[in-house]
């Protein structure tokens, strides 16, 4: 007998450790059944899980096991990143509370360090998903940085350098100076600053007393100024062009040039160019050939190295004793200096407050510098053509398709890829030098030593590059080097290309397109058919989920709290094509509810006697009841599979949910109640059978985003041993004889009752009192359904009795409706005051009225609406459009007793 509530955390622990005890989730290569691949996005190893995972991870687990259970050989392959930059920090940051640095155990034994720290505290997540109940194929997990994987960086690098696809180069590139690493974009977070303006007047050379000013937010950075520039058309500064400037701080001599970069609206309309410290200013001095001078080095700190040679001492202008004395010093401590002396000097014209975006590490938080550095490149723009013309050609297809022009605008502008990272924690490049510099890149060293022997003619000592990989370079191979590549195992071959990829927007570009990048040049073919982009995990309120803004929501609170069934319905109820998942704690407590509505139902089966009979063939089934409730279940397989199958994840559970609660739960048990009670032992063994029918069809159909309530109650009635459900077969829709009249009549009684609710409802009627009801101008089959169903419409509608009625002949004080051809009367006399009533209605009617002019008027003024949030004009609609409704409600309900 079923507890009388379920209990999620016993179920969940119970039920996940069997399935995989039983290895419920694993491929099976040699099935012979056609397959189907999803590559999970493998989670940084120094990640918990977050809403953004459960939301990934319930989806790709919902259409993993709807595909298992469609008979498909799936594989959901396992497995988390190294994540360079943020698993050094950890480790830094325990290495901090020991009072020692990598620096002071070395490059080996830190790397040991992180290992060991991988070994004994990375990879929570991992045993976080389980939490979640995703059905991973867990002996299959791989880590970016196992052996194979390994192998296969290396074996991609070294082919893209002998391609000439991965070079050196110097280049700008956003510089941590907190951890002195180049790092991804996708790593920089921009922050709104109240920073300054500083205006600067630079002395044009030859012409006494005539200045130049310039606006900068970066006074700190004038050191490495080459230029100023202005722009062509500005009639301001045309005489000015081709002239030079004396830079006010060391009396280097720059020209001013003419260059679109320059904004006449913004500042004075004269910029300063530093080429090495700013990424703007870089492509400035590429057109205008202009040097580059680095003036701070790794830890953003002053060096002089390169302007050395220029101080000397200038009439007005500052010291060079005043430059020496930056060496070494922080950029910020070097802005006060540098901004205290351009002012003693006169040289500073004004300051304004100045609100702007500085780069940030997301990791750290330090203040990204651009600096100038040689790094490894990856010649992207030739990777990206093969991977352009496959989503043109619709070898891949977005869902949304809209975001293929998000591809597209990043793919046909792609810029070198900096690979490289001054990290000790990541795949070290296995490039190799010679006393010269001249550089031998191998898959290991006694490789490399033998090209260094036939370059030299000698043997010379070879000294291994400092550098590690992007984590980008390593998880851009992911959905082949999982599988064994570059050996051509039968899991390469089976698996691979894989058919979907589910992910969010914000790696498109970083993860997305490099997988399709690499997949074309080393397999020949697109990664995957499909990518399923969803939006991202907001509050209720739709703003972005945030540690400042307190309003983020851990997962797995939310199953502690409601369970797991609870909490991934909720994510699919929510998930639609193109939009945000609006998230909160009350909307996974209402979805909890579903789950009990479930389990209640259950139980009343189980207590009337239901259960899961082997042999039941439904073409058999002869009650209206009966066929109805079969074919009803049969359109909402149809339903959810089409949902599915469309990656409509929001209108599968709501189909799923629609048919479970309104149908199965309100109606059919409602109808079935007096058959399991009555004397006709064969038409209640029909309806018991039946209801075991579709309970089974609902369990199956809800099984991939509620794995663990309906496995429980799966093998509860019977239908299979425990943990079975899995493995069961997807339901398939069922065509059944006299259908269609079943479902015409079964409906027909739902809309009466429902309609007679809705009036009693609408006019007070307490619920002890019944009424009669009366037909109007119906159809003898209607008169005659009523007639049949009069037990069902007396207990559920509070009906007295059901009777037909001549036309005229409506006693005084009767509500009307209409339910298809027939009237419905309901006498009200002596049940309710008629008058008081129709006063209450006009009143409620008029409020409602008064609402609605009232925010219509305010969406109608257009100021208001350009100047409130987006969220704010939104709800407004929203509650326009609820005020309209009950308008038109409050209308119908005073037309009944008019």
């Amino acid at each position: 007998m079923l507890n009388k509530t379920f209990e999620p955390a016993e179920t969940e622990k119970k039920l996940y450790e069997l399935w995989e005890s039983e290895k419920a989730f694993s491929a099976n290569p040699q099935s012979g059944k056609k397959s189907f691949t999803i590559m999970i996005p493998p989670p940084n190893v120094t990640g918990t899980l977050h809403m953004g995972h459960a939301l990934t991870m319930t989806l790709q687990d919902t259409l993993v096991r709807w595909k298992r259970m469609q008979g498909f050989d799936t594989l959901w392959q396992p497995g988390t990143d190294h994540a360079g930059i943020a698993t050094q920090m950890v480790v830094e940051r325990a290495l901090a509370a020991e009072n020692t640095t990598r620096q002071d155990l070395g490059r080996e034994a830190f790397v040991q360090r992180v290992w060991k720290w991988k070994e004994e505290s990375g990879g929570g997540i991992t045993r976080q998903l389980r939490r979640l109940g995703a059905s991973l194929d867990w002996p299959r997990e791989r880590f970016t940085m196992d052996e194979g994987l390994s192998r296969a960086v290396k074996e991609v690098f070294v082919t893209l350098y002998k391609e000439g696809l991965i070079y050196r180069d110097r280049r700008l590139v956003n510089w941590d100076p907190m951890f002195r690493s180049a790092i991804s974009d996708l790593e920089v977070e921009s922050k709104d600053v109240a920073g300054k303006l500083w205006y600067i007047r630079y002395p044009v050379e030859g012409k006494p007393g005539e200045t130049i000013t310039v606006a900068t937010t970066r006074p700190e950075t004038m050191l490495g100024d080459v230029a100023v520039a202005v722009h062509p058309e500005d009639e301001r500064y045309a005489a000015l062009v081709g002239q030079s400037v004396r830079l006010p701080l060391t009396g280097r001599l720059i020209p001013i040039v003419a260059d679109l970069h320059s904004d006449p609206e913004k500042g004075t309309g004269a910029v300063k160019i530093t080429p090495a410290h700013d990424f703007n200013d870089f492509e400035v001095g590429r057109r205008h050939n202009l040097p580059m001078l680095s003036i701070l080095d790794e830890q953003a700190r002053v060096v002089l190295d390169e302007i050395e040679d220029e101080l000397t001492s200038v009439d007005g202008l500052a010291d060079p004793a005043f430059v020496r004395n930056l060496a070494g010093v922080s950029r910020e401590e070097a802005r006060k200096s540098i901004v205290a002396e351009l002012e003693r000097l006169e040289w500073l014209e004004k300051i304004e407050p100045h609100r702007h975006q500085v780069p940030h590490a997301e990791r750290g938080g330090a203040v990204i510098e651009p600096r100038l550095t040689t790094q490894w490149y990856c010649d992207a723009g030739k990777l990206a053509g093969p991977a352009i013309e496959a989503v043109t050609s619709g070898k891949i297809s977005f869902v949304p398709k809209q975001w293929e022009n998000t591809f597209f605008a990043w793919m046909r502008d792609i810029q070198p890829w900096c690979i490289s990272r001054q990290l000790w924690w990541g795949h070290r490049i296995p490039a190799w030098y010679g006393p010269d510099g001249h550089v031998f890149v191998a898959h290991d060293e006694a490789d490399a030593q033998k090209q260094a022997d036939a370059h030299y003619g000698t043997t010379e000592t070879l000294s291994q590059d400092e550098d590690v990989l992007d984590t980008w370079f390593s998880s851009g191979l992911w959905p082949f080097s999982t599988l064994g590549w570059p050996d051509k195992t039968p899991e390469l071959a089976r698996y691979y290309p894989t058919d979907v990829l589910v992910t969010g927007f914000d790696i498109i570009f970083f993860w997305v397109a490099r997988m399709i990048m690499m997949g074309e040049h080393f397999m020949h073919d697109v990664p995957f058919r499909d990518i399923f982009i969803h939006g991202l995990v907001r509050d209720e309120r739709g703003q972005k989920m945030s540690k400042s803004k307190g309003n983020g929501i851990d997962p797995l609170e939310l199953i502690d709290a409601y369970g797991a069934d609870a909490m991934r319905f909720t994510i699919c109820a929510l998930t639609g094509i193109g939009r945000d998942v609006k998230l909160g704690r009350k909307k996974v407590e209402d979805y909890r509810a579903f789950v009990t509505k479930i389990w209640n139902a259950a139980r009343f089966c189980e207590m009337n006697g239901v259960k899961a009979q082997d042999e039941f063939d439904p073409q058999s089934v002869t009650s209206p009841l009966g066929k109805w409730i079969i074919a009803e279940a049969s359109t909402a397989v149809q339903d959810a599979t089409k949902a599915l199958e469309a990656y409509r994840f929001d209108e599968y559970a709501l189909s799923c949910y629609r048919f479970v609660w309104n149908r199965f739960c309100d109606w059919f048990l409602e109808f079935a109640k007096p058959v399991f009670a009555s004397d006709d032992a064969a038409e209640a063994a029909e309806i018991r059978a039946v209801a075991a029918y579709v309970l089974g069809i609902i369990l199956r159909l809800l099984q991939p985003v509620m794995p663990f309530v309906t496995d429980e109650l799966w093998t509860e009635f019977g239908f299979g041993k425990q943990g079975s459900l899995i493995s069961e077969a997807w339901p398939e829709p069922v065509v059944l004889t006299g259908a269609e009249a079943a479902q015409a009549e079964c409906d027909h009684i739902i809309r009466l009752i429902s309609e007679i609710r809705t009036v009693r409802a609408e006019m007070n009627v307490p619920p002890a009192q019944k009424a009669p009801v009366f037909l109007q101008d119906a159809a003898p089959e209607t008169v005659e359904r009523a007639e049949r169903w009069q037990e069902a419409i007396g207990r559920m509608a509070r009906v007295s009795h059901v009777a037909p009625q001549q036309q005229g002949d409506v006693p005084r004080g009767s509500a009307q409706a209409v339910v298809d051809e027939a009237t419905l009367i309901i006498p009200l006399e002596g049940l309710i005051d008629i008058t008081a009533e129709q006063e209450r209605l006009k009143k409620e009617l008029a409020k409602a009225d008064d609402e609605i002019a009232k925010t219509e008027k305010k969406l109608g003024n257009e100021n208001f609406v350009s100047r409130a949030k987006p969220e704010i004009v939104q709800e407004m609609r929203d509650r326009l459009e609820a005020q309209q409704g009950e308008s038109v409600r409050l209308k119908a309900a005073l037309a009944r007793i008019a």
